[in-house]
């Protein structure tokens, strides 16, 4: 069973004491003066591009990154990326086109756009229908997941677990938007950083398995090598997994459509660079576009790794050490 060490629950520690305090520190040096939904919102136009572009990545990055990709990149291979890779573009175009319209009508929340290009009612439909979901799919997905995972590797009981987070969330939101901003900066590094390790541990795993040592490149050699049909970005209708991923039909049509929603309509998402200039709201989708392109480098190619080493009966040998195990298990 895997349980936390010292180490990681002094991390663990450190990490929330920092967020938390930097959370009630804005919180309560903005509570005496008089601020305006617009200021919470867009945090009173204090965030830098690099806040901006790490707040998008750490909204957008989760669990269903981690696993659910890395799972698609052992059943697919990269052609799973293309979701990514399409939402770099998309950001592009976003950053181009659509924010200087949020931008220029003075627009901070999608409420406020749908009442001004169409009509209050069609606002009020909006946003009781993304309430409804963000509390009811969204909030509570979340706070579950991040409990289950505490209670799983920690002697801690679930239902504090869910306690612990939603107090924790909702200290952090406290200072509004410009507290966010800064603390995803912290996730982003983590997450970064935590998903590069594991691609490199990865591929020195599947070097070293097949006799070249601890080597990276050839980690990448060896998958090109045992594993060609999961380095295809476009899939033919000779693919098992065609219809989950057709082609060039999925990447111009559906998929295309479905990120411009998401990336360019989204309260959650659109709402952190609305509290900057053109030029730094630019900069800071432009950088998160930058990022989206190492989530493939870090949530998919362990995936591929995993699925060579599965063809290649690794998990089924002695020699695969335990430690090894855990950590795949984790």
């Amino acid at each position: 069973m895997n349980v936390l060490q010292t180490a990681d629950y002094i991390v663990f520690f450190i990490y929330f004491i920092i967020v938390t305090a930097y959370g009630m520190y804005i919180y309560r040096s903005k509570k005496t003066a008089a601020t305006s939904s617009k200021e919470y919102f867009l945090a009173e136009g204090s965030l830098t591009w690099w806040a901006i572009g790490a707040s998008l990545i750490a909204s957008n990055i989760s669990a269903e990154h981690f696993i659910g990709m890395s799972g698609s990149g052992f059943a697919i291979g990269l052609a799973i990326a293309s979701y990514e890779w399409m939402s770099a573009a998309t950001l592009i175009i976003v950053a181009m086109f659509i924010l200087p319209v949020y931008l220029k009508n003075k627009i901070f929340t999608m409420p406020q756009f749908l009442a001004k290009r169409y009509s209050g009612t069609v606002s009020t439909i909006m946003a009781i229908i993304w309430l409804l979901i963000y509390v009811f799919v969204n909030l509570t997905s979340i706070i579950y997941l991040g409990a289950l995972a505490i209670s799983s590797i920690a002697p801690i009981s679930f239902q504090f677990c869910v306690i612990g987070l939603s107090l924790f969330a909702v200290i952090v939101t406290l200072g509004g938007m410009k507290v966010i901003g800064y603390t995803d900066m912290f996730q982003v590094i983590v997450l970064i950083l935590g998903g590069l390790v594991t691609t490199y541990l990865a591929l020195t795993l599947l070097s070293d398995q097949f006799g070249f040592g601890k080597d990276i490149l050839k980690g990448l050699s060896v998958i090109a090598d045992q594993a060609p049909g999961h380095l295809h970005m476009i899939l033919d209708k000779s693919n098992p997994h065609y219809n989950e991923l057709p082609g060039m039909s999925v990447l111009v049509g559906g998929m295309l459509i479905n990120n411009l929603a998401y990336w360019g309509c989204n309260q959650y998402i659109v709402q952190r660079a609305l509290g900057a200039n053109l030029k730094t709201a630019r900069k800071g989708i432009l950088f998160a576009a930058f990022l989206k392109l190492l989530v493939p480098i870090i949530a998919v190619l362990p995936g591929i790794a995993m699925f060579v080493m599965h063809e290649n009966g690794t998990f089924q040998q002695e020699r695969f050490s335990r430690k090894w195990l855990t950590w795949l298990e984790f």
